[in-house]
């Protein structure tokens, strides 16, 4: 049961991606939606037997790597955050692929994609159920190729193709961290099993490191790099440019990377590493602080984005930084908790905005819209639903879990948690605002677009209306059903999976903090809502009055070009270093220094001596029996009194005098 689980997505990406040809685009449809859908009722078996009834299961199949005394194995581990992880990922690929099958019905290379899906969910499922290090980096790395082959699915379109080498180069150098991270773990450790790792971690609690002529505790330096990775894979501040870019695939693709796989990856490496950042309170503050910064910055890029798209992507960075500051804090029940309750509500926004983009023609833009609601009454139920659980409405499943963040980071009673729950704050009212913005704009607001295409626009049909009907209802009662089980204090659900020191563990100081304190969120999340549906309902004329002030355009400017981390990467990280190595490497280095020790060089030297050489033919052959003669006695000379000479001569001289005579 445990190995079908994982080899089901495989068996569907090999028959849809090999034998697509011959069992057409409807065969690879059901074929591959049949096997993630199979995967996804064995994993809740799987949950019933490991989670319920606390029986964790290590499963090593055969050697892979024999590095001296050390043999790698092909090994799964099946612990309660494992099977989490497992109906989070299973669940959401199911109705992605479900979906797809309408979304894409009409394109001639729908087997193809469907490979990828599952090709993708295979790679993940490979990630959370790794038994060590080494393997769980191979999930990681192919969840990173699968992104790109499926950003890049049409690869006829320029933007395409550029967000997805964009997504791939920026991973890779998250991926340079996490390589680093797990290389020192095998130096110190001589292992890279997570059972073993995790056992002798305090042996090593105060061994320490050189680095850069720099003492540092070797936890620190791990735990930096582990993070530096997760940065990368889940889009935290500094690496997530690629993350808004990554729309311009199909809109199924951004649903399953934004909700259950790709950037719920370095979460996920977050949590399985708790034992080891516990160790590293320095690197655990870090992480808390970063993940404020992201939260905040994300909601407030969200604010003024025109894309329908790009506004749910940042609002999925935004809630990324909301599941590690958590872990920041040693809450990492907490933050697997938001993890999975965000993965409904953000699929159900991504497909939602699918379905209005397939509704209205492929028209993407939020201001080209307006008036869907009567249009599509379904699918604004559903965005409803889901913008409402993004923003932490009362008693939908995101209230449960986002207040709570926010709850512990105020019981922590430190400066770096009143400095991430004021940035939480914060960034709960610009989701709110974006978030009605979005559906201001797109539903409620006057029509905008095109007559034609609005009067053909119409709701999907089923495969793509149960996706949403399903996670609609799990946007709603998820968070509800599970939180006492998964975060409740005392709860024992999560058994060795995570651990956290008991005095930074502040679950039990959040229960009573006043009702004032659990309040602001929500107040902040209602002021948000108000403010944003007066300005794009009623007062539309005065926010452009605004913009035409030059404090207001700068400020839209800013905030719409994403706080210029393009043009800075662009211009001038990018540039200076290209014109730096074409300056140094290829000018001076390659055409300079190589060229002239090197065969060009050479053959100038024996050109110009050649003419020189010359002067001496006189075509007489006493002439050329003198120098023959004279040429053997200085070389019987130096080779008799060479011990002699070598006192005298100094090569360099030599050399300065042979770069003389080449310039000269």
């Amino acid at each position: 049961m445990y190995f079908l689980i994982i080899g089901l997505p495989l068996c569907g990406t090999l028959l849809s991606g090999i034998g697509g040809h011959l069992i057409g685009s409807r065969g690879a449809a059901y074929i591959t939606t049949s096997c993630i859908l199979s995967s996804f009722f064995l994993a809740i078996f799987c949950f019933y037997e490991v989670t319920l009834h606390q029986v964790s299961c290590i499963i090593s199949i055969l050697p892979w790597i024999t590095l001296e005394a050390t043999i790698f194995y092909w090994g799964f581990l099946f612990d309660t955050l494992t099977c989490v992880m497992l109906i989070v990922v299973t669940s959401i690929s199911s109705l992605v692929h479900l979906y797809s099958t309408e979304y894409l019905a009409e394109d001639p290379h729908l087997p193809r994609f469907m490979a990828y899906l599952s090709f993708f969910t295979f790679f993940m499922l490979i990630l959370v159920t790794a038994d060590n290090f080494l393997q769980m980096f191979v999930g990681w790395e192919g969840v990173g190729l699968c992104s790109y082959l499926l950003i890049n699915f049409w690869y006829g379109r320029l933007q395409a193709n550029k967000a997805a080498l964009k997504a791939m180069l920026i991973n890779r150098v998250g991926d340079l961290g996490l390589a680093l991270a797990i290389f020192t773990i095998y130096y110190y450790f001589q292992n890279l099993e997570y059972a073993i790792v995790f056992n002798l971690i305090p042996i090593f609690a105060e061994e320490t490191l050189s680095f850069f002529n720099s003492s540092i505790f070797v936890y620190d330096f791990i735990g930096f790099f582990l993070f530096f990775g997760a940065v990368g894979k889940s889009a935290q501040l500094g690496l997530h440019t690629w993350l808004p870019d990554a729309m311009e695939g199909p809109t199924p693709v951004s649903a399953l990377i934004h909700a259950a796989t790709m950037v719920t990856a370095g979460v996920f490496l977050i949590c399985r590493s708790s034992l080891l950042l516990e160790y590293a309170p320095n690197i655990s503050t870090l992480i808390a602080i970063m993940g404020g910064l992201t939260a905040f910055f994300a909601a407030t890029t969200g604010l003024l984005q025109n894309d329908i798209k790009r506004v749910i992507a940042y609002s999925t960075c935004s809630q990324l930084g909301y599941m590690v500051f958590a872990a920041g804090l040693s809450s990492y029940s907490v933050s697997i908790f938001h993890l999975s309750n965000h993965a409904f509500f953000k699929a159900l926004l991504f497909l939602g905005a699918g379905s209005v983009i397939h509704a209205v023609s492929d028209e993407q833009d939020m201001r080209k819209m307006g008036g869907l609601l009567k249009i599509l009454p379904f699918t604004y139920t559903a965005m409803l639903i889901g913008s409402m659980a993004l923003m932490g409405f009362p008693f939908l499943t995101g209230f449960y879990s986002k207040d709570i963040i926010l709850e512990i980071a105020y019981g922590s009673f430190s400066f770096e948690s009143r400095f991430v729950y004021t940035l939480g704050d914060l960034a709960a009212f610009f989701t709110a605002f974006y978030s009605t913005r979005l559906l201001s704009l797109t539903f409620i607001g006057p029509m905008n677009g095109n007559k034609i295409i609005f009067e053909s626009a119409h709701e999907p049909h089923f495969p793509m209306i149960f996706p949403l009907s399903i996670l609609s209802f799990g946007s709603i009662f998820i968070g509800y059903l599970s939180r006492d089980m998964m975060i409740g204090a005392g709860t024992p659900f999560w058994g060795n999976a995570l651990f956290s020191i008991a005095s930074a563990n502040n679950i039990l100081e959040s229960e009573f903090l006043s009702a004032i304190v659990k309040m602001i969120p929500v107040l902040f999340s209602l002021l948000g809502t108000i403010l944003a549906f007066l300005c794009y309902l009623f007062l539309f004329k005065n926010l452009y009055a605004l913009q035409k002030i030059k404090f207001g355009r700068q400020l839209y400017i800013f905030l719409n070009r994403k706080w210029f981390f393009d043009k800075v990467y662009n211009e001038i990280i990018t540039q200076s270093t290209l014109q730096l190595a074409y300056v140094n490497a290829y000018q001076e280095t390659d055409r300079g220094f190589l060229e002239f020790f090197g065969p060009y060089g050479f053959g100038i030297f024996l050109s110009t001596w050649r003419k020189h050489f010359g002067y001496i033919e006189f075509s007489m052959i006493f002439h050329y029996f003198f120098v023959i003669i004279f040429g053997v006695l200085i070389l019987l000379f130096c080779i008799i009194f060479w011990s002699n000479l070598s006192i005298l001569i100094d090569l360099r001289l030599i050399l300065l005098l042979f770069i003389f005579l080449y310039f000269k």
